[in-house]
């Protein structure tokens, strides 16, 4: 399947690439609403945490996915309840930094092949996005493809390198406060 147009809007890069590194089972109904890099002037990117936001549910499936996959999970950071329906659960990927920082400056192709394998590889590759995220971190698979749809010389997006515009860190960071419990009726 060849890519026929380029993706213009804006997407979540922390949700593309990191999140897939957390090794959680595609296909589970708890999923991040959200993911950043950030979080208000607490977690910077250069932290080298993903900021996932999960919303506060009271089922059995997700108090067994708290249990068992969040609160073990080997890169967990801290998990803040935010307040009565959100949950701020922060993974920390410093051992990877070097890793960490190409993905910062969107250098998504200068990845380490396995860090690339493994976000890849939690992608269906039958779906549009996997051949999208192929693309961001092997762009020499489809310099030609870009090349015809942009109109531009296949030369010049070698000479750029990538294919995917680097991370916004105004859209990638969240700005929520945690509530004061005291103040919450209960």
């Amino acid at each position: 399947m060849a890519i026929t147009a380029v993706y213009r809007k804006y997407f979540q890069k922390s949700k593309v690439f990191l999140y897939p590194l957390l090794d959680i089972k595609r296909g589970t109904s708890v999923i991040p609403s959200e993911t950043y890099l950030a979080w208000n002037d607490t977690i910077v990117p250069e932290d080298a945490k993903l900021v996932c936001i999960y919303p506060l549910r009271q089922d059995y499936e997700y108090k067994q996915f708290e249990k068992n996959i969040l609160l073990k999970h080997s890169r967990l950071h801290d998990l803040i309840k935010v307040d009565d329906e959100t949950v701020v659960v922060t993974f920390d990927f410093s051992d990877m930094i070097i890793d960490w920082t190409h993905f910062i400056k969107g250098r998504y192709s200068k990845m380490s092949d396995p860090i690339k394998k493994k976000i890849l590889n939690f992608f269906d590759k039958n779906s549009g996005n996997y051949m999208y995220v192929e693309g961001y971190l092997f762009p020499i698979l489809h310099f030609d493809d870009y090349a015809k749809i942009l109109g531009v010389d296949k030369e010049m997006l070698i000479n750029v390198g990538e294919l995917c515009d680097k991370p916004d860190i105004g859209k990638e960071t969240l700005v929520l406060e945690v509530a004061n419990f005291e103040s919450l009726k209960v």
